[in-house]
Formats: C-alpha cells, sequence, structure tokens
C-alpha cells in the first residue's frame, strides 16, 4: 500500500491556517531526489526548511535497513541549494529527538506534534527572538529546551484538505490509493515494547467525528473513497468508534476504509456499524497465541477475545490481517508453536508475522534487554537493535518459513 504523508500534510495545514506561505514536497515518490530538492528551493526560495522523518529503520531484525542516511542525503542537498533554517519532525524523529538531530546534522528538531510547536518556532524566528521556551524543541550543540506539550483538544486543528495539503503523486494514479486519516492520538496501554506512548503521549485524543466526517467526505467528492484510520487502536475508546461510525453510516458517501483492532473491549454492536460505515479490513494485532507471552507483553486481552472478535469480523465480511511479535522475553519453541497453531486456527485472510522485536528506548522491553547484557547503558537504539530469544533466533526462522511453504496468505 503506498504511504503518504499524512504528518507532514498536518503540519502543513496548520502552517497555511496561520498565515504562512507554505509549499510542500512528497520525497517518498521522487527517482532523483536532489533534482526535486534544487527545484522546489529554486521555485519557492524558503526561509525555513521541515523535514518530516516518519521512519528511522524497516523494522527487519534479519538484513535490517537503516533509512536516516537517506534522509541525511535530504539534509546536505538542503544546505547545498538552501540558507533556509532545517527542522527535523515526525514520528520517527520523536522516539529519537536528540539522536536524530545529532545524526542528520539539522538546526532543530521538533519532538512530537508539530501544529503548534512549528507555529511558536515560526513566530519566534520571524521575529528574531529567545527560542528556550518553546517546549519539545532540540536545538543543535545544545540541552533540551523543555519538556514538550501535548495538544490537549484536538478539534481546534485543521485536518489536511485533499490536494491542498495531502494529494496524491502522479507516479500513483494507476494504483488504489488509501487516504491515511488519524482521529485519535495516544494510547495508554504500555505494551512492553510499543514506542506509541512516546510519540503521542498516553492520554487519549481525539477529533470531532463530524469534522472527521466532514473532511473524509471532500477526500469522497474528489475521488478519493478510500480510508486507513491510523489510530493506534481504532476502538478505543469504544463509544467514540462507534459514534464516528453512525456520522459516516449518516454520511451516506458510500467510502471503504480499514482500521487498527486492539483485540478487547468489541462487540457484535460495535462490528456491525463498522460494516455499515464501510470498513472492509482491520489489522488485528494479537500479537501472539500464548497466554504467557500475552502477559508479558502486558496485553489486556486473553485468546478467547482473540478468537471471539476474529469471528464476529468474519461473520461481518470484514477481512482479517492477522500480526505475530515472534522471539520477545520468555518466547521458547513451545510458545512459538502455540502462536503459530493459534494463528492458523482463526483461518484469517492475511497472517504478517514478524521475528524479533525492535528495541526502543524508554520501553519495559528495552530495560529487560540492558539487564540481561543485549544492550549498553549509553546505547541510544537509534542503529536498530532487536529482542530474539536466546538459541531461538536460527531455528524460528527456519521454522515460520516451514509453516509459510503451504500458506501463501502468510508474509513475513
Amino acid at each position: 500500500m503506498p504511504v503518504l504523508p499524512l504528518g507532514l500534510a498536518c503540519v502543513a495545514a496548520a502552517v497555511q491556517g496561520a498565515g504562512h506561505e507554505m509549499q510542500i514536497l512528497n520525497l517518498m515518490m521522487q527517482t532523483d531526489t536532489r533534482q526535486a530538492l534544487k527545484e522546489a528551493i529554486a521555485g519557492f526560495n524558503p526561509e525555513i526548511i521541515g523535514i518530516s522523518v516518519r521512519n528511522i529503520d524497516d523494522q527487519k531484525s534479519e538484513n535490517s535497513r537503516f533509512l536516516l542516511a537517506d534522509v541525511k542525503d535530504v539534509v546536505r542537498s538542503c544546505r547545498e541549494f538552501s540558507g533556509a533554517t532545517i527542522v527535523l519532525g515526525g514520528a520517527g524523529y520523536s522516539i529519537f529527538p536528540q539522536a536524530s538531530l545529532d545524526f542528520l546534522e539539522a538546526d532543530i528538531g521538533i519532538q512530537g506534534e508539530g501544529e503548534g510547536v512549528f507555529l511558536k518556532l515560526l513566530e519566534k524566528l520571524g521575529e528574531n527572538k529567545d527560542l528556550s521556551e518553546i517546549p519539545g524543541l532540540f536545538l543543535a550543540g545544545q540541552e533540551p529546551q523543555g519538556e514538550r506539550e501535548y495538544i490537549k483538544n484536538l478539534t481546534d486543528l485543521p485536518l489536511p484538505l485533499p490536494d491542498i495539503h495531502l494529494s496524491t503523486p502522479s507516479l500513483l494514479e494507476d494504483q488504489e490509493i488509501w487516504i491515511p486519516f488519524q482521529t485519535r492520538r495516544g494510547c495508554p496501554l504500555d505494551c512492553n515494547y510499543c514506542s506509541t506512548a512516546t510519540i503521542e503521549g498516553r492520554t487519549i485524543r481525539q477529533h470531532d467525528p463530524q469534522k472527521v466526517v466532514d473532511i473524509m467526505s471532500k477526500y469522497a467528492e474528489a475521488g478519493f473513497d478510500h480510508f486507513f484510520f491510523v489510530d493506534n487502536t481504532f476502538n478505543l475508546p469504544n463509544s467514540y468508534a462507534g459514534a464516528l461510525c453512525e456520522k459516516l453510516i449518516s454520511a451516506e458517501q458510500d467510502m471503504t476504509w480499514r482500521c487498527l483492532l486492539y483485540p478487547w473491549k468489541v462487540d457484535v454492536n460495535l462490528v456491525e456499524k463498522m460494516a455499515a460505515a464501510g470498513c472492509r479490513e482491520v489489522s488485528l494485532g494479537f500479537e501472539s497465541g500464548s497466554a504467557e507471552i500475552l502477559a508479558r507483553m502486558n496485553k489486556r486481552y486473553n485468546l478467547e477475545d482473540v478468537r471471539r472478535i476474529s469471528d464476529i469480523l468474519k461473520d461481518y465480511g470484514i477481512r482479517r490481517l492477522g500480526f505475530l511479535l515472534l522471539g520477545g522475553p520468555g518466547e521458547t519453541k513451545e510458545t512459538v508453536n502455540e502462536s503459530l497453531e493459534f494463528a492458523d486456527s482463526l483461518n484469517l485472510e492475511a497472517m504478517k508475522i514478524t521475528i524479533g522485536i525492535r528495541i526502543y528506548p524508554y520501553t519495559p522491553l528495552a530495560e529487560t534487554a540492558l539487564k540481561e547484557g543485549l544492550i549498553e547503558a549509553d546505547d541510544n537504539l537509534l542503529f536498530p537493535r532487536y529482542y530474539i530469544g536466546k538459541d531461538l533466533e536460527g531455528w524460528l526462522r527456519e521454522t515460520v518459513m516451514a509453516w509459510r511453504e503451504n500458506r501463501p496468505h502468510w508474509i513475513m
């Protein structure tokens, strides 16, 4: 599925809404990044260049690809073609704000939501004022400027508009495009390996559902009627998910969408509304088929929840993409086989299997890896490190590959 730069579009909408001139350049679809930058900078002559860093690496434990080297080339090209201040942001950057800023050699970094902080930065820079009071700001060669703040009320934030802030590159004209849409931010679940709390915080904040549907309708009217809700957990809170579905049904726009479900607190009533509102596929991240491993991951659900929810989704014709995350703390050959057998028994339309868990800072998994001597205390983890249970890696890969031989819908 082609990925469109939602974070960049959100900041662009806020910048334009505040009366600034701005131009967006999507480098994800460029065959010649350097030339695209040269032409865009020459045509616009920016004072500030913001670079959104979505991913640090590809999260594959085998032959892992570190992505920031390409971003560093982008920063260097910007330096070559412009004297503008270079500001970093984005989900990936926010996990490693200081380490990414140092590696990429940019001027400034913003940890967390850019819509508010970036506007404050533009104001201060425009008036040549001190930047030290802006929270969540990182300046090259200096200490962080203050503890980051979270936007408490998302309702007042502008949402990206079609063909203004979020557009489809010409290279994708013949492909099915799913417009990314985020209705909520934050996650209180504290899974032991997850970086979401570092990126978005632990408090769920949400856009007004009517506003969400109004903007989605604009996309549908512009010819984009497939959406991907990228909310970390679409079904939490359950009441909001239900209200959003009801608004989508009332809009009568014939929109199709997919989302991510946390397999907990999902009932027939919600799934029925989801199906009626246009949901055609869910990513069901149950991660393990072992009760012991689920407990270690700090999951709130049990295997009966997963099976029950999976069956309900099937009953309503919603395609299910399952996820297994194998090799974490406490994993054994027995628990791996439990997971594979459980996943197979669900008869899902597709399964994604990941071997090894990316270790992110500020997580219980990082603490475990440190105690076990897998990482050092001074490792900032910018360069990817993975947790794979002792003596499991070779056997685990061979076992998963053997299971995949007769299951073409299983992917790695």
